[in-house]
């Protein structure tokens, strides 16, 4: 279970993102009778002392990396990507990961990760302003530019700013449950979960549309997922000729009325899964698929998962006592 978190800071660092995870991290909460618990937080550097900032302003850290040597989860803070990084930092990254802890990396971080090895045959990002950069120098790593953040194995690499802020909350419904990442996030008050981009970890907000009728229909459409919806029955509803609707449709959400409805169902799968004890069979009515087996064929198209793998990675192990 992930008790405690160290955060690297190396000079030049960014206190933005150092912030996004501490606020997720560092900040105890437990008293407030949610299920959240308080995290040991380390901040820790290979000299301890004032560390300068991007800013100009700098950080008192008392705590050299033998405070990474057995935390659940090590943090690499983002640092100007062409400074040296610490051959001491590097060896503390791929201790934590030899060990099993998480590795994780905001923004720039990801450089650090690579020059450890850790990011060799792995899919991970960075800010898209670096992206191209870390593919060219490291081009055993398998970069995309298009996500928020990737999980491959015990490896989190996250994109830049706030994006440390939905890496932080995914690893804490993977290790705590949703519940527990929920929590969080409404004291944040951000987004429990923003799509990753990665298949098994998706999450897909509904769009906002150009039209009001058709957001609205949209909206119908995810409160009544259990329903049969032809192309000819939501025309209607919209006023529209059925070509014209399925025009406007696939414009204003980049799929056609039968993959748009089948993402949904999906997703509210995995809500069912993440936070009920119902059975396969009943998720399945639940979300309108009907059919156990239409469930899993959809899951594992959308997620590359099945729906019992998804529930046992996502409601954490605090729902497994």
């Amino acid at each position: 279970m992930l008790k405690s978190v160290a955060m690297i800071v190396v000079p030049n660092f960014s206190v933005f993102e150092f912030g996004t995870a501490f606020e997720v991290f560092g900040v105890d909460r437990s008293d407030r009778g949610t299920g959240v618990p308080a995290f040991d937080f380390r901040v820790c550097t290979p000299e301890p002392g004032d560390v300068p900032m991007k800013s100009g302003l700098s950080l008192h850290v008392g705590l050299g990396l033998e405070a990474a040597a057995d935390a659940d989860l090590v943090i690499m803070t983002p640092f100007g990507k062409d400074a040296d990084v610490p051959e001491s930092v590097l060896e503390a990254l791929r201790a934590a990961h030899e060990r099993g802890a998480w590795v994780m990396s905001i923004c720039s971080g990801a450089f650090a990760l690579a020059r450890a090895g850790l990011l060799d045959g792995r899919r991970c990002t960075t800010h898209w302003h670096y992206s191209q950069e870390l593919a060219a120098r490291y081009p055993a790593a398998l970069v995309d530019e298009n996500v928020l953040y990737v999980q491959d194995g015990r490896i989190i690499t996250s994109a830049g700013t706030a994006a440390g802020i939905d890496a932080s909350l995914h690893l804490v419904r993977v290790e705590l449950g949703a519940n527990v990442a929920a929590s969080i996030a409404r004291d944040m008050v951000v987004p429990p979960h923003r799509d990753g981009g990665q298949a098994q970890f998706i999450d897909r907000p509904m769009p906002r549309c150009g039209s009001q009728p058709m957001e609205e229909l949209l909206r119908w459409m995810v409160g009544n997922l259990d329903e049969e919806h032809s192309v000819n029955d939501l025309a209607a509803r919209v006023h529209m000729s059925p070509r014209t609707f399925a025009r406007r449709f696939r414009a204003e959400t980049g799929a056609t009325p039968a993959a748009w409805l089948n993402s949904q169902r999906v997703l509210r799968a995995q809500e069912l899964l993440e936070t009920t004890d119902l059975n396969i069979d009943e998720i399945a009515r639940e979300a309108g698929f009907g059919h156990s087996v239409l469930l899993r064929h959809h899951f594992a198209k959308v997620l590359d998962t099945s729906p019992q793998s998804y529930r046992r990675t996502f409601r954490g192990h605090l729902a497994a006592v």
